[in-house]
């Protein structure tokens, strides 16, 4: 048995922020209960930080990028805004201003290895008042066999985040994606241009609250309306 074997702690600490409730099925407003469901209530909720220790190999590689980010002059806790443990999976939340550094930190030093970047997923959190834009970068060590991600957030008044291109070059294409379809701007990026979506195109179509379109279809003497004016899936 190696240490990626070893049992992971579960989540702990403080309790969760919550999004929002949601009732039904679907959580619709302003229509009656089609689905059955009206009695199923929940709770989205952002990630809970952890609490030490956290299990396995977390602690060993928190407490190396801690000891890097020192020997750079810089505040561990102000670039490591959380640390979060769920399902198996360590995510360490980090200040936007601190993103390149830590990548680089995880990249090169020999205790860390994370060599490969899969790429960035933008997600849009409307609720998440000046961090209502998430770049979530998944990392794996081929050297140790390990998988963590990195989180940095960035609000809609200002969608800029630090590019990662220049220590994960095969970044550029998600980062490109991630601004075409969510709209975070990546600072320093070598050529930041749409890829789904036309040039001239106006606006992020994956964003929460970017417009549903259509168009009016007529069925059997019936009109269907776009989407977006049929009711509201909030």
């Amino acid at each position: 048995m190696n240490e990626n074997d070893g049992a992971i702690a579960p989540a702990s600490g403080p309790d969760p922020d919550v999004v929002r409730r949601v009732q039904g099925m679907w959580g619709v407003k302003g229509s009656g209960d089609t689905s059955g469901f009206s009695e199923l209530v929940g709770a989205e909720v952002y990630a809970r930080p952890a609490s030490r220790p956290y299990g396995g190999w977390f602690d060993s590689v928190v407490d190396v990028l801690a000891e890097l980010l020192e020997a750079d002059g810089v505040d561990p806790d102000a670039a490591i805004e959380k640390v979060v443990v769920e399902n198996g999976q360590l995510v360490l939340f980090v200040a936007r201003e601190h993103l390149v550094r830590v990548a680089r930190c995880l990249r090169d030093d020999q205790d860390l290895r994370f060599e490969m970047c899969f790429g960035v997923t933008g997600v849009h959190y409307p609720q998440d008042a000046g961090r209502e834009l998430h770049g979530y970068f998944p990392l794996f060590s081929i050297t140790h066999n390990r998988f963590l991600a990195i989180e940095s957030t960035c609000p809609e008044s200002d969608p800029h985040l630090p590019s990662i291109v220049e220590v994960y070059p095969g970044d550029d294409w998600p980062e490109r994606e991630a601004w075409d379809l969510m709209g975070i701007v990546f600072d320093g990026h070598p050529g930041l241009t749409r890829t789904a979506m036309p040039d001239d195109w106006i606006g992020h179509p994956q964003r929460k609250d970017y417009p549903l379109g259509g168009i009016p279809v007529e069925y059997k003497g019936a009109v269907v309306p776009p989407p977006d004016v049929r009711r509201d899936y909030s």
